[in-house]
């Protein structure tokens, strides 16, 4: 009585052409922003939001990050990108506790972004 009367198979959450790691990098830029606003205030209210705010991005680079790393990169990607697994690691620490949500060091959220670049260039040499 409950079961489906049609199975439906999908390899990923919509068409290919969604993914992109813009997205992850528009995260982190408003990672860094919030770093550098908390930096240059005095007020602590402002500074609680933007520590808040900078968190809840930061976990929003892990997301985008995660879709990329186990939605779109198949293992064929990661056969001839060796080192694409390391760097999707380093990122998403990077955007984590030891990384962008455990500080407001503006160098680590640079580190990041550059990371996401570092897929990002990986990303766009297999869409060719």
């Amino acid at each position: 009585m409950f079961s489906p009367k049609t199975t439906v198979y999908a390899h990923c959450d919509l068409p290919c052409g969604i993914y992109d790691p813009a997205q992850a990098k528009i995260e982190a830029q408003s990672v860094k922003a919030c770093m550098q606003k908390y930096a240059a205030s005095t007020d602590p209210d402002f500074k609680a939001r933007a520590v808040a705010i900078k968190e809840a991005r930061s976990n929003m680079v892990k997301e985008h990050l995660w879709v990329l790393w186990t939605d779109y990169f198949k293992p064929n990607h990661f056969e001839s990108y060796p080192n694409l697994h390391a760097l999707f690691n380093d990122a998403t620490k990077l955007a984590g506790a030891a990384g962008t949500k455990g500080t407001n060091d503006v160098e680590v959220a640079d580190k990041l972004i550059a990371k996401i670049d570092e897929i990002a260039e990986i990303f766009w040499a297999t869409k060719k």
